[in-house]
C-alpha cells in the first residue's frame, strides 16, 4: 500500500483522483484496473477518531544526545 497525496479533478460530471506516475509505476497499475481507496483529508480531529490521539510525556535531553 502506498500512501501518496493526489490532486482531485473534474471529468466531466464527476471526480477523479490522479495518481503520480512514480506510484503507478511501483504498485505496477494500469488504466481500466480497480483500485480501492481510502480517503484522509487534512482534518486532525478525523485522523485521531480513526486513529486515536498519542499524547507523548516530555523527556530529558543528555548533552551526550546533542549533534556538535
Amino acid at each position: 500500500m502506498e500512501l501518496f497525496e493526489g490532486k482531485v479533478r473534474k471529468v466531466g460530471t464527476s471526480l477523479g483522483l490522479l495518481i503520480p506516475k512514480e506510484v503507478a509505476k511501483e504498485d505496477n497499475l494500469r488504466e481500466g484496473q480497480t483500485v480501492k481507496v481510502a480517503i484522509i483529508k487534512k482534518n486532525v480531529e478525523l485522523i485521531n477518531k480513526m486513529f486515536g490521539s498519542v499524547k507523548a510525556k516530555g523527556f530529558k535531553r543528555e548533552h551526550a544526545d546533542r549533534a556538535i
